[in-house]
């Protein structure tokens, strides 16, 4: 996978062209490490930006996009995905790893049943939810707790998750 998203952005803040961003990186200030963006609003649409500053604010980050002069401009922007290309990351720390690089991995129980293939994550208050999904939808939280075990090479994670908890 050649990007990676770290982020989303939001509602505008303010009338300068700041916006809220809703970050995916752990500490949530760590998007702002990064200077050139990738925004994709929908398949195929992908627009490179220069990030001119950014700060924590409050419970969350807000960032100034170069171009992007003013409430309107940052509001059209809403929505989009923020990415920079998978070269520009750090490799991930022990027990850390990459959300896009587990999208698409078999998820079982450890019991051995076959919940599905995680198909994507939502962030919830508490943590991210992995969305599996197979016969049933799982949401299942994306912390050590449930999830026991990651296997890169055979592309699979096991979870301390029961398949009638759906």
């Amino acid at each position: 996978m050649e990007w990676v998203e770290l982020g989303r952005i939001g509602s505008p803040y303010g009338v300068l062209g700041w916006m809220h961003i809703q970050s995916f990186t752990d500490p949530p200030q760590g998007v702002l490490d990064y200077r050139l963006w990738s925004l994709r609003l929908g398949p195929g649409s992908q627009t490179g930006y220069r990030l001119v500053e950014g700060r924590i604010q409050g419970r969350g980050v807000v960032a100034r996009l170069e171009g992007v002069a003013d409430r309107d401009a940052a509001a059209l922007l809403r929505g989009a995905m923020i990415e920079v290309r998978r070269s520009e990351l750090p490799p991930p720390g022990q027990r850390e790893y990459y959300r896009a690089d587990l999208v698409g991995f078999v998820v079982r129980n450890l019991e051995g049943v076959e919940l599905g293939r995680l198909d994507h994550f939502v962030d919830g208050a508490a943590s991210a939810m992995m969305v599996v999904v197979g016969t049933d939808e799982y949401w299942i939280p994306a912390v050590p707790q449930y999830l026991r075990k990651v296997d890169l090479e055979g592309r699979s994670l096991s979870v301390d998750w029961s398949a009638d908890a759906n």
